[in-house]
């Protein structure tokens, strides 16, 4: 016997998931992770008995459901669902998968849709931070064609922008959790920084690298990998986030001087296999250590203004993200102030209807 459960598949950003509401999947922790597995078919390094893509960014979740909160219009619980090991984190927010949030809130039937367009004020519950997101709704239905591309996204869709609100600490308690822009860990300088996702920030000279090297060649490099990990356990007690060994964040973040025209190039771990591009989040942390006087990422960053509002083009292995900011600057690491930052991403609806999990995993049906 097996148990239906109404979920949809989009596209957000680079990313891929399932969508559920919160109601349709079973209210206790332990029995919902289960089911999420037998869902996409965790653990398996192919995925092959289930809907995950057999990669980190095809192996989410977002469970949305109605709010109570004044100002909300729906709450997002993000869960990164492991590939190869029975595990589903809710350690993280996932900024892609965000962009779908928007839209299925709409099919769901959470929230009506306007004309031409529809603000969404979503709380994503993993981290407490908030987020508007502008959905294109003509008559009220959402839209997901247009002209706004991209990188590491074939072809073009509908924009959607997002912006961001108080998300400085969201998971760590402060913007510098440490209280320093470098610190250091088996000899290596690091900036650690949480604006809406903890990131660690290193530069990829210090590891013998150029920092354009394809991210299949750095999941190669054992030596890498094992220097890397190393360093993230420590920053992980020192970033308030506790022993990270089974945790999804820290995020690490390898940074060297643009190649490409943009501002700052990147390659990150995520934590241990390398992103295809950037997450969302991720590169706001990353621009924002830009500004951060004294850091690693400052270093590398030449000719930007530090006050006011900013566009940073971070490069990553598929092409730029862009980040637009207002930041107030900043003699001291303590007065730096992030007044805003948004970004545009896209999303498509790509499946709705029912997976299917063994109905034993629900352990008593709904």
């Amino acid at each position: 016997m097996q148990t239906a459960i109404p979920c949809s598949v989009l596209r957000g950003g680079t990313s891929k998931g399932l969508y559920f509401l919160a109601s349709d999947l079973p209210p206790e922790p332990a029995t919902r992770d289960a089911v999420l597995l037998a869902a996409l078919g965790s653990p398996d390094v192919r995925q092959i008995d289930g809907m995950g893509g057999a990669h980190p960014l095809t192996s989410k979740v977002a469970v949305l459901s109605p709010s109570g909160r004044e100002g909300i219009d729906v709450e997002y619980l993000f869960l990164q669902v492991v590939v190869d090991k029975a595990e589903v984190s809710d350690a993280q927010n996932c900024g892609n998968i965000l962009a779908g949030v928007g839209p299925y809130a709409i099919e769901a039937g959470l929230v009506p849709g306007g004309d031409p367009y529809t603000d969404i004020v979503i709380y994503m519950v993993n981290t407490g931070a908030t987020a508007v997101a502008r959905v294109e709704t003509p008559g009220g239905r959402v839209n997901y064609a247009g002209d706004a591309r991209i990188d590491g996204v074939p072809g073009t869709a509908a924009p959607v922008p997002i912006d961001f609100r108080h998300i400085a600490g969201s998971s760590c308690g402060a913007l510098l959790p440490t209280g320093n822009a470098v610190d250091e860990f088996d000899g290596v300088e690091v900036t650690c920084i949480d604006n809406g996702m903890p990131v660690v920030v290193l530069n990829a000279a210090d590891f013998g690298l150029r920092g354009d090297e394809n991210p299949a060649e750095l999941e190669a490099n054992s030596t890498l990998r094992e220097r890397v990990e190393s360093i993230r356990l420590q920053a992980g007690r020192r970033m308030n986030l506790g022993d990270v060994s089974a945790k999804t964040v820290p995020k690490m973040s390898l940074v060297s001087a643009p190649v490409a025209g943009g501002d700052i190039n990147t390659r990150t771990f995520i934590p241990h296999r390398v992103h295809e591009a950037i997450g969302v989040l991720g590169s706001v942390s990353v621009a924002t250590a830009c500004v951060l006087p004294g850091s690693v990422a400052q270093k590398l960053v030449v000719g930007k203004p530090a006050d006011g509002e900013r566009r940073f083009e971070v490069e990553h292995p598929t092409g730029f993200f862009t980040v637009e900011m207002d930041v107030a600057c900043c003699a001291t690491v303590a007065t730096l102030e992030v007044k805003r930052a948004a970004l545009l991403r896209t999303a498509r609806l790509l499946m709705r209807g029912e997976v299917m999990v063994p109905a034993s995993v629900w352990e008593g049906g709904r």
